[in-house]
């Protein structure tokens, strides 16, 4: 009885969680390669060019930016891919995976804003619109960045390279896919599935509750917060989004705050939990992908990036 109990335990606590990742990560994967392969991300491409042109960006790059629209896993890998082969220089990789955190953004946009709007009902505009600011403001300053420190490339189009891997009808770009699939996933899984049952031991001995509780207690330099807008942020680190969110909503709905200190509340909230969320979902796959040190200097260059674009537009916000 005690076995079965523990089976079932290990089963719902990471046997599930890893089967469902692993399933949707290779769905996601595949579909990528399938819709690269109809050269379906052409239009895209295309509407990419002139950033890609302005930033110095390869075309390498803007093939990766055009299919992180439909998978940031398969965006990746052409990058990982290109990195590896000696075709893409680490200063170039950085600054192409800063870059395709807009596509990113936009995979996750339905669902945290119908998230968003079914507890704040009109703050989710406010809340959302600034972290759609937050996200544009990254894509503008990657593209000036790499005008500043990249080589123009001798020659730029990505429509032409995504062109060259176009198929000639759905057999084969159901080929095609299958066999870029198989080639990816096969490294990534060799990485992720180890590194994924690493983490859930680590977070099953209470390190990452440990962590998020000991950032949880130290909040005095939120001073300029009002005390009741500590629980969103105590939510948002030590529960999950959704409860920060609904601690939100139910002070929104008792008129315990205004508008602006919600918002400025899940901002914070959002800055503060985001680094502890980042290393553990993004670091699996991102092992899988790149080399494990260059994984865990990517993520951090995102999670500092992004939590800098998040404070300017808060900043910005509490000032007008």
């Amino acid at each position: 009885m005690v076995e079965q109990d523990f089976l079932l335990a290990l089963w719902h606590g990471l046997g599930w969680p890893l089967a469902r990742l692993v399933f949707f990560m290779s769905l996601g994967l595949l579909f990528a390669n399938f819709i690269e392969a109809l050269n379906w991300t052409h239009g895209v491409a295309r509407l990419a060019s002139p950033l890609i042109r302005l930033g110095n960006l390869s075309d390498i790059c803007g093939a990766s930016f055009s299919v992180s629209f439909f998978s940031s896993v398969s965006g990746n890998a052409m990058l990982g891919e290109a990195h590896a082969q000696g075709k893409l220089s680490k200063r170039e990789l950085v600054l192409a995976n800063l870059f395709n955190s807009l596509p990113t953004y936009f995979l996750h946009l339905p669902t945290l804003f119908f998230i968003t709007a079914s507890l704040l009902k009109e703050v989710a505009f406010v809340y959302v619109g600034l972290t759609l600011a937050a996200a544009l403001f990254r894509t503008c300053f990657v593209l000036v960045v790499g005008r500043l420190l990249l080589p123009p490339p001798e020659e730029s189009c990505v429509t032409c390279r995504l062109d060259e891997q176009k198929s000639k009808g759905w057999q084969e770009a159901l080929a095609r896919a299958w066999q870029r699939f198989l080639t990816r996933i096969r490294r990534i899984l060799l990485f992720t599935v180890p590194i994924y049952i690493l983490f859930f031991l680590l977070q099953r001995h209470g390190l990452f509750s440990a962590l998020e509780a000991l950032i949880a207690q130290h909040l005095a330099f939120l001073a300029w917060l009002r005390p009741e807008s500590l629980s969103i942020v105590v939510f948002h680190i030590a529960a999950e989004f959704t409860a920060g969110l609904a601690a939100a909503g139910a002070l929104l709905a008792a008129g315990t705050l205004s508008e602006r200190e919600i918002v400025l509340a899940l901002l914070a909230g959002n800055i503060l939990s985001s680094p502890l969320r980042g290393v553990r979902h993004q670091f699996p796959f991102y092992a899988g992908i790149f080399s494990p040190g260059l994984a865990v200097e990517l993520i951090v260059y995102n999670q500092l990036f992004r939590a800098v674009s998040l404070v300017a537009v808060g900043v910005a916000y509490s000032l007008l």
